[in-house]
């Protein structure tokens, strides 16, 4: 049998070296469960990212609930689950906690589809909201009282329209008391396009046929305004970790932040942040 010496067959090599890059290249594929609960903004997107996620690596289960922004800061900290949500800036008092930006939302303000208003100013919108403008007529609308639906106190969404809205020109003025007060997104969506003269505000995300979205000063309210930056009201959508993300939850915070992922936050309606 002849000896193959010091140079070996460029077949053989070209084997090895295949064979190296295999093995070198055959970490261990995630496996385990991740929870996840807080913003109802936040969650259908964590949804369909999760199951790009799972569908990638089957031996995954990642659960994802809601409860609102300040049940995500809640949750995270105490360890009740392993990412909290927030669609709203993290206070000073809920400090210290890990924010990770994998989106950003328009707020669109929206009325009934039949409702003739296309376009608001956001100091009408902020009038509205106060009580201070209460008829239709006074925008440009039917001679009939305008009804105001909201998210309840603690939710990431109110907190942001708040902040964007009522707070500004300050000072601050507070939402009408008379303001109907639904638990969702989905439950103002609801509430709005099953009455002609209510007027809410909700993630771009839930924006569908039901409801018309209006103009703000003018701007269109779609992703690609909110992106570059004409669309007025706009905030940040945030997974949240008790301390810098290790093992399965970081695999799934840096997908959401792969170009995978981001086209996912793009295809659902959402603002990219990459």
């Amino acid at each position: 049998m002849q000896k193959l010496g010091k140079r070996w067959p460029l077949a053989i090599l070209v084997v090895l070296a295949v064979l190296g890059t295999m093995l070198a290249g055959c970490g261990q594929a995630p496996a385990g469960t991740v929870s996840i609960a807080g913003s109802t903004t936040v969650q259908p997107l964590a949804e369909t990212l999760a199951d790009a996620f799972m569908d990638k690596y089957p031996d995954v289960r990642i659960d994802v609930g809601g409860g609102g922004s300040s049940v995500g800061v809640t949750s995270v900290k105490n360890g009740t689950v392993d990412i909290g949500t927030s669609s709203r800036e993290i206070k000073e008092e809920e400090l210290p906690i890990v924010k990770h930006l994998v989106a950003r939302d328009g707020i669109a303000i929206i009325v009934r589809p039949g409702n003739p208003v296309n376009g608001l100013t956001r100091a009408q919108v902020r009038d509205i909201f106060s009580g201070v403008i209460t008829n239709w007529k006074e925008v440009g609308g039917p001679d009939h009282d305008i009804y105001v639906v909201v998210r309840e106190s603690g939710s990431g969404t109110r907190a942001a329209f708040e902040e964007m809205v009522m707070a500004k020109p300050e000072p601050a003025v507070s939402i009408v008391s008379t303001a109907l007060q639904q638990s969702s997104n989905g439950g103002v969506k609801q509430a709005v396009g099953g009455d002609s003269y209510a007027i809410g505000f909700i993630s771009f995300g839930y924006v569908d046929d039901t409801v018309k979205a209006l103009d703000i000063d003018g701007i269109e309210a779609t992703a690609e305004n909110a992106k570059n930056g004409t669309y007025p009201i706009v905030r940040p959508l945030y997974f949240l970790t008790k301390e810098e993300p290790t093992g399965l939850v970081k695999d799934f915070i840096d997908f959401c932040l792969s170009d995978e992922g981001q086209a996912i936050v793009a295809d659902e309606g959402y603002v990219t942040v990459n």
